[in-house]
Protein backbone atom coordinates (compact mmCIF):
# COMPACT_ATOMS: atom_id res chain seq x y z
CA UNK A 1 0.00 0.00 0.00
CA UNK A 2 0.97 3.22 -1.09
CA UNK A 3 1.37 6.45 0.93
CA UNK A 4 -1.15 9.35 0.31
CA UNK A 5 -0.29 13.08 0.81
CA UNK A 6 -3.02 15.46 2.22
CA UNK A 7 -3.41 18.39 3.85
CA UNK A 8 -4.07 18.79 7.03
CA UNK A 9 -5.32 22.04 9.63
CA UNK A 10 -4.93 21.99 13.19
CA UNK A 11 -8.17 22.90 15.06
CA UNK A 12 -8.72 24.72 17.95
CA UNK A 13 -11.84 24.46 18.40
CA UNK A 14 -13.59 21.06 19.97
CA UNK A 15 -17.17 19.70 21.03
CA UNK A 16 -20.22 18.79 18.95
CA UNK A 17 -20.56 22.38 17.62
CA UNK A 18 -17.30 22.88 16.38
CA UNK A 19 -17.31 19.18 15.32
CA UNK A 20 -20.41 20.19 12.78
CA UNK A 21 -18.90 23.46 11.56
CA UNK A 22 -15.50 21.73 10.83
CA UNK A 23 -17.74 19.55 8.61
CA UNK A 24 -20.14 22.06 6.70
CA UNK A 25 -16.65 23.56 5.77
CA UNK A 26 -16.16 19.98 3.88
CA UNK A 27 -13.61 19.00 6.47
CA UNK A 28 -13.76 15.72 8.92
CA UNK A 29 -12.99 16.10 12.66
CA UNK A 30 -9.82 13.99 13.27
CA UNK A 31 -7.15 13.39 16.15
CA UNK A 32 -3.58 11.92 15.66
CA UNK A 33 -1.90 10.65 18.44
CA UNK A 34 1.00 7.97 19.44
CA UNK A 35 4.43 7.67 20.20
CA UNK A 36 3.97 9.18 23.55
CA UNK A 37 2.96 12.69 21.63
CA UNK A 38 -0.03 14.72 23.17
CA UNK A 39 -3.04 14.12 20.70
CA UNK A 40 -3.39 16.47 17.93
CA UNK A 41 -6.75 18.03 16.65
CA UNK A 42 -6.70 18.11 12.66
CA UNK A 43 -9.09 19.06 10.22
CA UNK A 44 -8.93 16.61 7.08
CA UNK A 45 -9.88 17.73 3.50
CA UNK A 46 -13.45 15.85 3.42
CA UNK A 47 -13.79 14.78 -0.50
CA UNK A 48 -10.00 13.68 -0.61
CA UNK A 49 -9.95 11.76 2.72
CA UNK A 50 -13.06 9.74 1.25
CA UNK A 51 -11.65 8.31 -1.67
CA UNK A 52 -8.08 7.89 -0.02
CA UNK A 53 -10.39 5.08 1.93
CA UNK A 54 -12.32 4.18 -1.05
CA UNK A 55 -9.26 3.36 -3.22
CA UNK A 56 -6.81 2.35 -0.26
CA UNK A 57 -9.16 1.04 2.54
CA UNK A 58 -9.13 1.45 5.89
CA UNK A 59 -5.62 0.86 6.80
CA UNK A 60 -4.58 3.76 4.14
CA UNK A 61 -1.48 5.55 5.56
CA UNK A 62 -1.22 9.52 5.16
CA UNK A 63 1.74 12.06 4.60
CA UNK A 64 0.25 14.80 6.55
CA UNK A 65 1.08 18.40 5.61
CA UNK A 66 0.52 20.33 8.76
CA UNK A 67 1.67 23.17 10.25
CA UNK A 68 4.64 23.58 7.71
CA UNK A 69 5.28 19.71 8.98
CA UNK A 70 5.29 16.10 7.39
CA UNK A 71 3.51 13.52 10.08
CA UNK A 72 3.41 9.85 8.52
CA UNK A 73 -0.12 8.56 10.19
CA UNK A 74 -2.48 5.16 9.87
CA UNK A 75 -5.80 5.34 9.70
CA UNK A 76 -6.96 3.82 12.63
CA UNK A 77 -10.60 4.41 13.01
CA UNK A 78 -12.78 6.17 10.55
CA UNK A 79 -16.93 6.50 12.27
CA UNK A 80 -19.44 7.19 9.54
CA UNK A 81 -22.84 8.25 10.07
CA UNK A 82 -25.36 4.77 10.61
CA UNK A 83 -28.08 6.90 7.94
CA UNK A 84 -26.37 9.72 6.08
CA UNK A 85 -23.35 7.31 5.53
CA UNK A 86 -21.00 9.98 5.68
CA UNK A 87 -17.69 10.47 7.69
CA UNK A 88 -18.14 11.90 11.09
CA UNK A 89 -14.72 11.57 12.69
CA UNK A 90 -11.48 9.96 12.04
CA UNK A 91 -8.56 8.49 14.67
CA UNK A 92 -5.08 8.30 13.12
CA UNK A 93 -1.90 6.71 14.32
CA UNK A 94 1.25 8.75 14.24
CA UNK A 95 3.94 5.82 12.70
CA UNK A 96 7.33 6.05 11.87
CA UNK A 97 9.03 4.35 8.56
CA UNK A 98 10.07 1.13 9.16
CA UNK A 99 7.84 0.92 12.15
CA UNK A 100 5.64 -2.36 12.83
CA UNK A 101 1.79 -1.82 13.37
CA UNK A 102 -0.92 -3.82 14.09
CA UNK A 103 -3.80 -4.02 12.00
CA UNK A 104 -6.66 -6.04 10.34
CA UNK A 105 -6.98 -6.90 7.11
CA UNK A 106 -9.85 -8.60 4.84
CA UNK A 107 -9.90 -11.98 3.40
CA UNK A 108 -11.15 -12.78 0.23
CA UNK A 109 -12.35 -16.26 -1.11
CA UNK A 110 -11.39 -17.11 -4.71
CA UNK A 111 -11.92 -20.05 -6.77
CA UNK A 112 -14.95 -22.52 -6.30
CA UNK A 113 -15.53 -25.59 -4.45
CA UNK A 114 -16.18 -28.75 -5.14
CA UNK A 115 -19.46 -29.76 -6.57
CA UNK A 116 -21.89 -30.29 -4.18
CA UNK A 117 -20.46 -28.35 -1.27
CA UNK A 118 -21.81 -25.32 0.84
CA UNK A 119 -19.05 -22.61 1.75
CA UNK A 120 -19.04 -20.91 5.37
CA UNK A 121 -16.75 -18.09 6.17
CA UNK A 122 -16.26 -18.03 9.84
CA UNK A 123 -13.66 -15.21 9.82
CA UNK A 124 -13.67 -12.32 7.08
CA UNK A 125 -10.73 -10.21 8.68
CA UNK A 126 -7.61 -11.13 10.77
CA UNK A 127 -4.71 -9.09 12.34
CA UNK A 128 -1.55 -8.92 11.24
CA UNK A 129 1.51 -6.76 12.75
CA UNK A 130 3.13 -5.53 9.47
CA UNK A 131 5.49 -2.73 8.41
CA UNK A 132 3.47 0.60 7.84
CA UNK A 133 4.25 1.10 4.31
CA UNK A 134 3.83 -2.34 2.91
CA UNK A 135 0.19 -3.21 4.65
CA UNK A 136 -1.91 -5.49 2.10
CA UNK A 137 -5.10 -4.44 0.87
CA UNK A 138 -6.52 -7.66 1.48
CA UNK A 139 -5.59 -11.52 1.89
CA UNK A 140 -6.69 -13.97 -1.00
CA UNK A 141 -7.25 -17.58 -0.25
CA UNK A 142 -8.15 -19.72 -2.83
CA UNK A 143 -10.93 -22.59 -2.52
CA UNK A 144 -10.63 -24.00 -5.41
CA UNK A 145 -11.57 -27.81 -5.74
CA UNK A 146 -12.51 -27.79 -1.90
CA UNK A 147 -13.89 -31.11 -1.10
CA UNK A 148 -16.75 -31.25 1.88
CA UNK A 149 -15.22 -31.70 5.33
CA UNK A 150 -12.45 -29.05 4.64
CA UNK A 151 -11.53 -26.41 6.87
CA UNK A 152 -9.38 -23.44 6.43
CA UNK A 153 -7.58 -21.95 9.39
CA UNK A 154 -5.92 -18.53 9.98
CA UNK A 155 -2.47 -20.59 9.36
CA UNK A 156 -3.22 -21.05 5.95
CA UNK A 157 -3.35 -17.49 4.67
CA UNK A 158 -0.06 -16.69 3.06
CA UNK A 159 1.21 -13.47 4.78
CA UNK A 160 4.04 -11.38 2.80
CA UNK A 161 7.59 -11.39 3.67
CA UNK A 162 7.68 -9.63 7.33
CA UNK A 163 4.41 -9.78 8.21
CA UNK A 164 3.67 -11.74 11.33
CA UNK A 165 0.06 -13.14 12.34
CA UNK A 166 -1.60 -12.24 15.70
CA UNK A 167 -4.47 -13.85 15.08
CA UNK A 168 -4.77 -17.51 16.86
CA UNK A 169 -3.54 -19.52 13.80
CA UNK A 170 -6.17 -22.31 15.12
CA UNK A 171 -8.90 -19.50 14.08
CA UNK A 172 -11.16 -21.39 11.81
CA UNK A 173 -11.88 -18.68 8.35
CA UNK A 174 -13.70 -21.34 6.05
CA UNK A 175 -15.56 -24.57 6.08
CA UNK A 176 -16.78 -26.86 3.23
CA UNK A 177 -19.69 -28.63 4.14
CA UNK A 178 -22.13 -30.83 2.30
CA UNK A 179 -24.80 -28.86 0.36
CA UNK A 180 -28.22 -29.87 1.77
CA UNK A 181 -30.27 -32.44 -0.15
CA UNK A 182 -33.93 -31.14 -1.53
CA UNK A 183 -35.30 -33.68 0.46
CA UNK A 184 -33.47 -31.89 3.77
CA UNK A 185 -34.72 -28.85 2.56
CA UNK A 186 -38.22 -29.95 2.26
CA UNK A 187 -37.93 -31.34 6.13
CA UNK A 188 -36.29 -28.05 7.46
CA UNK A 189 -39.45 -25.84 5.93
CA UNK A 190 -42.15 -28.62 5.67
CA UNK A 191 -45.05 -27.80 8.26
CA UNK A 192 -45.31 -30.07 11.33
CA UNK A 193 -48.47 -32.59 11.12
CA UNK A 194 -51.24 -30.53 12.80
CA UNK A 195 -52.36 -32.17 15.90
CA UNK A 196 -55.26 -34.77 15.67
CA UNK A 197 -58.65 -33.17 16.71
CA UNK A 198 -59.59 -34.40 20.46
CA UNK A 199 -62.94 -36.94 20.43
CA UNK A 200 -65.87 -35.74 20.66
CA UNK A 201 -67.49 -36.83 24.52
CA UNK A 202 -69.97 -39.16 24.58
CA UNK A 203 -73.43 -37.91 25.39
Amino acid sequence: MSEVRLAAESRTEFGKGAARRTRRAGKIPAVLYGHGSDPKHLALPALEFARVVREHGQNAVLTLDVDSKSELALTKTVTTHPIKNYIEHVDLLLVQRGEKVSVEVPIVLTGDPAASTLVTQEVTVITVEVEALHIPDQFELSIEGAEAGTQFTAADIKLPQGATLATDPEALVVAVNPAPTAQQLEGDTGEAPADEAPAEEEA
